[in-house]
């Protein structure tokens, strides 16, 4: 089943894990504002606001720019942070890059198949990983198991 939202994406595929080569000047025809300034701006949604934050049903999580796997809802937890976060990503999902921004030193999370920001990581998560994966919820797409 796919998006559909997506159906002014033609990059938005849940099975297609081929990596995308999209400007962004094209990415910002085809997505809502909103999800353009977070997922290719960095830009970040107000601590408490995001629609994943208090959500705790059984899925899987995907990239809502092009649909690339990024989490199993198993793998979420109340963090209190006020973002949805997860102890573990799908590896074949997300690669990591240094983000020196605001005078900081974090780690971001982006997608592996279209380079678009999902949030930051940090050490201070729950066993067995000791990770949080702090994300977006806009850059988010939950399916749940009964859609799949």
């Amino acid at each position: 089943m796919e998006n559909k939202d997506a159906k002014n994406n033609p990059y938005y595929s849940r099975t297609d894990t081929t990596p995308l080569n999209v400007s962004n000047e094209e990415w910002k025809k085809i997505l809502p504002s909103d999800l353009y300034a977070v997922a290719r701006e960095a830009a970040t949604e107000r601590a408490f606001t995001g629609k994943y934050n208090e959500f705790d049903e059984t899925g899987e999580y995907y990239c809502a720019v092009c649909g690339n796997h990024l989490f199993r809802s198993t793998s979420k937890f109340a963090s209190s942070c006020g973002w949805p976060s997860f102890f573990e990503a799908d590896k074949e999902g997300v690669y990591y890059k240094r983000d020196l921004t605001y005078g900081m030193d974090r780690v971001e999370v982006l997608c592996k198949r279209c380079d678009s920001h999902l949030g930051h990581v940090f050490d201070d998560g729950p066993k067995p990983t000791g990770l949080r994966y702090c994300m977006n919820s806009i850059s988010l797409e939950f399916v749940p198991d009964a859609q799949k």
